[in-house]
């Protein structure tokens, strides 16, 4: 009976330990000394600097040691001594300099030791400041106990400081609902659903509220940020197959190849995550998309498209209800490391004739209204350091798709409605960049100080190309693949890409063979005729007889370089804006092949990506070097004739 009994103890404490998540640990020494049942853990603790703290369970002795070890680090361990026990309890006061984080708890006497379990230990701050006339809201920013000071606080509207102590006051009307912080570098603060949570929500009404944030330290001067454009997720083209196995594996192992090399890793979806035009008629609303969200392997920082606003609902501020609700403030501020990060809501929704139960035309402005600029300036304005990198995340785009001038120079102007006052706000700074989305096509404009990044879509075609019976690729407006941007950032020093789905980052430009190039109804559209399909392929429809080659360099900007030999002599590389031809045999083609018209906006359009050269001969092999602007390279031995297929790489 005694080693039965002993075996059923072994059997329990390893039950415990597995429920931990801390199995790579070695379990500490057990003997049947230690008689502790009952054990009752809380998953999280919030608990001020040597504040007391009881567990529950019969069997504590006085002076029993409790033993705390740090998930994330077994270096970290912190110890406190129970100064008190009852027949069901042991209390002992939080162990000095211990931090805010996940522990494995031991209780250990003499020889004998046993685990406990895990618990997530909360260090709070004393949050008990006083009312102050004429402020409505109050609170303390703290981390480990401490007040953080410098915190930048806003209501949408107000902004003010935290003091010395962590401290805040807003005399806020609470119009927006909320108060949020801009987190401030190498810090972190709790997230649910992967929404980090910098924001409280208002009661609203005269009454004083306080609202407190607990911080986290941690490292992340060296981060990574993936922008993530135009999801469309509305379940329809079997987007949410291509969501699970295309987009979703491929951001995730960029996500842990990053973090596997102790990088942090933070996700910024750039709007239209979903389709207003089938919230209802799908049952596909915001909801479902976090569903969907909650699935990438980071926190992540959302931003409002045109269609993430209800569509039975006029007027921008009442339409924009559902992503207030579910997801958070619509603009606001935070910092990584050394960078400074602004998310804008630039869309100015209207939806004439929305009505419960009646979809409106969905239309809007391009625009960011004022009460935004007013705040971005305040927000901006407690930045004294104007060499910090400034990122601004907006959906709809500043800079226009570029054209090139009879000398074959890039061209370009803005576009935002009221883009030229965003660009008057940031002129002291000495790099700004904007991230946008919504065109599903990739460009990138320098003007001075500014770069915009145009970033094709997560949904590419809107999941056309990749429905089941077409092209079976993802391919956008411009030939770019579908994907997402990727900023890898150290210090105050950006770098970025575009990662193609399902590609190697090494995967930048695609080469065709014009000689090869086609488009006829027989070979891509034989259910339709060569005179509809004339209309989209343009110069295409014809066959090219003078050895041209085309090349696509989807993240190209002024700074790259492109170069191409053959039999080791240089060719002439022009610059062109043309149609990219696997768009329009993916897209076109395939909508008339089914009897369809295809949509205006999802035609192929002109890009100034665009490369050609000639070759002397029809069958002679290409050397193909493309250099970005950090100096990395990218190559292709083209071996020609080329195939021109949907599948062609």
């Amino acid at each position: 009976m005694p080693e039965i009994k002993k075996l059923i103890l072994l059997l329990l404490i390893a039950a415990v330990a597995a429920c931990t998540g801390c199995k790579e640990d070695p379990l500490p020494p057990v003997d049947e000394g230690l008689k502790i049942t009952g054990i009752s853990i809380p998953a999280s603790l919030n608990v001020p600097v040597g504040g007391e703290v009881i567990l529950t369970g019969s069997g504590f002795a006085l002076n029993d040691q409790i033993v705390f070890v740090l998930t994330t680090d077994a270096g970290k361990v912190y110890t406190a001594v129970l100064t008190s026990v009852t027949g069901q309890s042991g209390t002992f006061l939080l162990p000095a300099g211990i931090t805010t984080g996940t522990y494995r708890l031991t209780v250990k006497r003499g020889t004998d030791s046993m685990v406990l379990g895990t618990v997530t230990i909360n260090v709070v701050a004393n949050t008990t400041i006083p009312d102050k006339p004429g402020m409505t809201l109050k609170g303390v920013v703290y981390s480990d106990g401490e007040g953080v000071p410098g915190v930048v606080v806003s209501d949408g509207v107000e902004v003010t400081v935290t003091d010395s102590q962590g401290v805040y006051y807003l005399p806020s009307s609470k119009q927006y609902g909320f108060v949020f912080i801009s987190l401030p570098g190498n810090y972190e603060i709790a997230a649910s659903d992967n929404i980090p949570q910098f924001f409280k929500r208002l009661a609203g009404g005269s009454t004083v509220e306080q609202h407190d944030f607990s911080l986290v330290q941690t490292d992340n001067t060296n981060h990574v940020v993936l922008a993530m454009a135009d999801w469309h997720l509305a379940n329809r083209n079997d987007d949410l197959t291509q969501f699970s196995n295309g987009f979703l594996p491929d951001v995730n192992a960029t996500i842990s190849s990053y973090t596997s090399a102790g990088k942090k890793v933070y996700g910024v979806p750039l709007g239209d995550m979903t389709w207003d035009a089938y919230w209802y008629e799908n049952n596909f609303r915001l909801d479902k998309y976090l569903v969907e969200m909650k699935k990438i392997n980071c926190q992540m920082f959302n931003i409002m498209g045109n269609h993430d606003n209800d569509p039975y609902v006029q007027g921008d501020i009442p339409a924009e209800k559902p992503f207030r609700d579910l997801i958070g403030p619509t603009y606001y501020s935070f910092n990584l490391g050394q960078v400074h990060y602004v998310v804008l809501d630039n869309i100015q929704y209207i939806n004439t004739g929305g009505a419960q139960g009646v979809v409106g035309d969905r239309n809007y402005n391009d625009y960011v209204v004022s009460s935004q600029t007013g705040w971005l300036a305040k927000d901006l304005a407690a930045i004294t350091d104007k060499s910090t990198p400034l990122v601004i995340f907006i959906h709809a785009q500043l800079f226009g798709n570029p054209t090139l001038d009879a000398g074959g120079q890039q061209v370009s102007n803005i576009v935002l409605n009221n883009g030229s006052t965003l660009v008057s706000l940031v002129q002291d700074f000495d790099e700004v960049h904007f991230v946008s989305g919504h065109t599903h096509i990739n460009f990138t404009v320098e003007s001075g100080n500014v770069i915009e990044h145009n970033t094709a879509a997560v949904s590419a075609t809107w999941w056309w190309t990749g429905k089941t019976g077409y092209a079976n690729n993802h391919i956008c407006k411009d030939g770019s693949p579908g994907g997402y941007g990727v900023w890898e950032i150290n210090g105050k020093d950006l770098k970025w890409h575009f990662k193609s789905c399902g590609k190697p980052a090494s995967y930048q430009f695609r080469s065709y063979d014009l000689n090869e190039v086609v488009i006829t109804a027989a070979e891509f559209a034989p259910n339709s005729t060569d005179a509809a399909l004339a209309e989209y392929a343009g110069s295409y429809a014809t066959p090219n007889a003078v050895n041209d080659v085309l090349i696509n360099v989807w993240g190209y900007d002024p700074a790259w370089s492109i170069e191409v030999t053959e039999g080791g002599t240089p060719l002439t590389v022009e610059r062109v804006s043309v149609k990219d031809p696997l768009h329009i045999i993916s897209y076109e083609a395939k909508r008339l092949n089914v009897g369809a018209i295809p949509t205006s906006s999802f035609v192929t359009g002109n890009t100034a990506h665009m490369f050609r050269v000639r070759a002397s001969s029809a069958s002679s092999t290409l050397e193909i070097k493309v250099t970005d602007r950090f100096g990395r390279v990218y190559t292709e031995t083209m071996t020609r004739p080329k195939d021109f297929t949907w599948s062609m790489q």
